[in-house]
């Protein structure tokens, strides 16, 4: 009998340690959103909550990447006063709410802004693929692809042709995917890419004791191509199919192919990444070439991730929000805000400015797309004009702001970009360039039909109870 009854006893007793441990643990260096979700699973279940923990709960890096990334940054601070006083390298003069955000941007990101670029705005998967395949094979010196997915698909197996015919003409082609989100590519082909010369690394590896990364949900969610220091592509389109594999489901990206000096911010980006992933030092001298004026166009890189003190991203567009006068427009896939960025979206339109949000109808993670939901009745009950994208999943992140300036690039508007993946984005300056992205949100907006408070509130008691349950899970997700 007493067997019997020790077994539960301690059972009892170790759930109530952990929930006691925790109650310390996790308030001492997480935001209250996050503390008050992770504390809500272990009070209910202990040993689970307490398990996944272990896997996903700290989102610290280890000191040995942080400290790779402290020095790769002198590096290129040094490499940054070899181009100083460089002809080709341009700061325009901007005024007012421009000039807060490029200096706010700059020290978030470490990156300058810089005049005399060209870009052109591509929404078509194919086009890109088409546009990148183009360049690959005009590339002379080094091909520098960073993608969260690069997929063994159709999409995918012709780039990989495209490297193999650039190695065979003495280009040196290096290649950076995600450990998780690549998983595939590298488990088919990295031997035989490697094998023909083709440079493949993972970033992040996925391993349970998470020697390399802090947890393993940690993931690198940029998408870059460098193609001769001269030539470069962001944005939110991946190496993969349209259809990402779903067969009923078309992704629309939107995608930048750039030229000019804004390229050699990019390519600090890969530098970055892929020194401290293979602990090799590229030749600065040969993949930094010197920066050529191509057009006109003001833009600034900002990296973001957990190698940083702050949240980059989610610094700059909330002072963006802030500082709105007339407009704001926002295309993302997944929204699931933080108390901040909701507050500055509310604060906006109290304060006259309109603002636009366009989410697709369809979202392809339940769980992610019943907590956005959640979030449709603030949005609208603040008076912010939501658009449901009615063709595919709009999966292009962009912001425009009063006209004047457009962010652009991997990062979604929710917590897990914010605070968690490795993302990249491009501030453009400028009326011309604001206009061209306005113009793609017009499009996005063409296609989509406006949610009202009427049709949102006819949504059935258990769908709004299942939205809710996963609205207080979103600092988790």
């Amino acid at each position: 009998m007493f067997t019997w009854i020790s077994g539960p006893l301690l059972y009892v007793i170790s759930e109530w340690t952990i929930r006691i441990a925790m109650l310390v643990v996790i308030t001492r260096r997480r935001r209250p959103s996050s503390a008050q979700a992770w504390l809500l699973l272990i009070f209910f279940l202990p040993w689970p909550g307490f398990l996944l923990y272990l896997i996903i709960g700290q989102n610290r890096l280890p000191r040995h990447r942080l400290e790779r990334h402290a020095r790769l940054l002198e590096e290129l601070r040094s490499l940054g006063r070899r181009f100083q006083h460089h002809p080709s390298i341009l700061r325009p003069k901007l005024t007012g709410e421009a000039r807060t955000a490029v200096a706010l941007a700059e020290r978030l990101g470490n990156l300058p802004i810089l005049s005399g670029n060209d870009f052109e705005l591509i929404p078509d998967t194919d086009a890109f693929i088409d546009r990148l395949i183009a360049d690959i094979d005009t590339a002379e010196h080094h091909v520098h692809l960073l993608f969260y997915i690069f997929a063994p698909d159709r999409t995918g197996l012709r780039v990989t042709r495209a490297l193999k015919r650039a190695v065979r003409r003495g280009v040196k082609c290096r290649v950076l995917v995600d450990a998780a989100g690549s998983r595939a590519l590298v488990r088919r082909h990295g031997a035989r890419l490697r094998k023909v010369g083709v440079q493949v690394h993972e970033a992040l590896p996925v391993s349970f004791f998470r020697r390399r990364a802090a947890r393993i949900d940690l993931r690198n969610h940029r998408k870059l191509a460098v193609i001769d220091g001269r030539v470069a592509y962001t944005g939110s389109q991946n190496i993969v199919n349209a259809d990402y594999g779903k067969r009923d489901l078309i992704w629309r990206d939107l995608m930048a192919r750039l030229t000019g000096p804004i390229v050699l911010e990019l390519q600090v980006v890969f530098f970055d990444d892929w020194s401290i992933e293979t602990g090799e030092l590229l030749d600065a001298a040969r993949v930094f070439p010197e920066p050529q004026l191509t057009g006109g166009a003001a833009a600034q890189v900002l990296p973001s991730g957990p190698n940083y003190p702050t949240e980059n991203y989610q610094r700059l567009v909330v002072a963006a929000l802030h500082a709105a006068r007339q407009r704001v427009t926002i295309t993302t896939p997944y929204f699931v805000p933080d108390a901040t960025f909701m507050q500055a979206i509310e604060t906006a339109v109290l304060r006259g400015v309109e603002v636009e949000m366009i989410v697709p109808r369809r979202c392809d993670q339940i769980l992610v797309g019943l907590a956005t939901r959640a979030y449709f009745s603030d949005l609208l009950e603040a008076g912010v004009d939501l658009h449901l994208h009615e063709r595919g999943l709009l999966h292009a992140k962009t912001m425009t702001v009063d006209d004047e300036i457009a962010f652009f690039g991997t990062s979604n508007f929710d917590i897990r970009s914010f605070a968690l993946n490795f993302e990249i984005n491009l501030v453009f300056y400028g009326v011309e360039e604001a206009a061209a992205m306005r113009a793609v949100q017009d499009w996005y907006i063409g296609e989509s039909s406006t949610l009202t408070h009427e049709s949102w509130g006819e949504r059935s008691a258990a769908r709004r109870v299942l939205e809710n349950i996963a609205k207080l899970f979103s600092p988790l997700l």
